[in-house]
């Protein structure tokens, strides 16, 4: 009796070693795999240059800034609230006198890692971005520059924090000098997760489900346009390579995309590749907000993108991994104390 428990100890033991051995050599395989198709987000330190800080933080004063839209209430934090990672939870982000944007208000998390800004990629950068929102009819609303900037002028205080931020400049207050802020405080909001502390090789980061979905992630084809930092947001690609994406997610009028910015048929259906960073908390999802589920999602892409109907299972391990990508809101997300308006206004 002693002998067959023993016996059975020993099995039991060497089943263990075993498979924590073929765990342990699937983790390195996996990880191996995804240092391939992905980075850490590099965190850069905080700026110990008095210009670039002061820039810094005049551009987390402008982003919660509202008196510079033509209705006094809109900022860009108005589109980008901590509570949703940096999104609004809308379809459509709703603007100036309630004007609805037409197309979803992405995460301005990790905004700093796409390679174009809008859907359609029609803004170079954060900067070019900050600066023609000023004009945008659903957005601030301002008839030209000048009127924008005015806003600006009538509020003391901003002299001199524009001042500080662009010395030399004879006239700093000027909507490129906007630009160039809020696109300073843009950089800064990085969220880095569980994703990168596995990348940099802690495999104990993700749950068994987590590691399972990356795997799924990336045998399935996805990171062939999700990948890098930013788990996505630095190409282009058609959205319905397989099949026309509007019959899934139950669109009526579909955008054409890049082609009504480019004229070119070439760009028909074409959409920058969406971040996937904080995606677990950003929905609804798509350009145009059309679909509030991600597993659907995960369903959806596979379908329209791959060819592939993702099963049950499988979508619910993508998610699970995709929750692995959901980062802390940082700390300086949070409006500093408004300037005063002027005495008498």
């Amino acid at each position: 009796m002693r002998q067959s428990t023993f016996f059975i100890v020993c099995v039991f033991a060497l089943f263990a070693a075993t498979t924590a051995r073929a765990e342990s050599a699937n983790a390195k395989s996996l990880l191996d795999d995804a240092k391939q198709n992905f980075q850490p987000i590099a965190v850069p330190s905080p700026a110990s240059d008095p210009v670039a800080a002061a820039r810094i933080e005049l551009g987390r004063r402008l982003f919660f800034e509202n008196r510079v839209s033509m209705d006094s209430n809109v900022s860009c934090a108005h589109c980008h609230p901590p509570e949703n990672q940096a999104s609004d939870g809308l379809p459509k982000a709703i603007g100036v006198f309630g004007k609805e944007n037409p197309r979803n208000a992405p995460s301005v998390f990790n905004a700093a890692l796409n390679f174009k800004q809008h859907w359609r990629g029609e803004r170079e950068s954060l900067e070019d971005q900050a600066e023609k929102s000023l004009l945008g009819a659903a957005s601030f609303g301002n008839p030209d520059q000048a009127t924008a900037m005015s806003k600006l002028k009538a509020i003391p205080a901003y002299a001199d924090a524009f001042a500080k931020a662009f010395p030399g400049d004879k006239d700093p207050i000027n909507s490129h000098n906007w630009g160039v802020a809020v696109g300073a405080f843009e950089r800064t909001l990085l969220t880095p997760s569980k994703f990168d502390a596995f990348l940099a090789g802690d495999a104990s980061a993700l749950t068994k489900q987590q590691q399972a979905g990356l795997r799924k992630f990336i045998d399935l084809g996805c990171v062939s346009c999700h990948n890098g930092p930013g788990v996505g947001g630095n190409s282009f690609q058609k959205f319905g390579v397989a099949s026309d994406y509007w019959k899934e997610t139950g669109v009526a009028a579909p955008d054409k995309g890049r082609a009504d910015v480019t004229k070119n048929d070439a760009d028909l259906y074409v959409f920058k590749v969406a971040s996937l960073r904080n995606v677990a908390k950003t929905s609804p999802y798509f350009h145009d907000g059309s679909v509030d589920d991600l597993t659907k999602a995960v369903k959806i892409m596979g379908k329209t993108q791959l060819g592939q109907d993702v099963s049950d299972k499988d979508a619910a391990d993508i998610v699970a991994f995709l929750g692995a990508l959901t980062g802390p809101v940082p700390a300086n997300y949070s409006p500093l104390e408004p300037y005063p308006d002027a005495p008498g206004k």
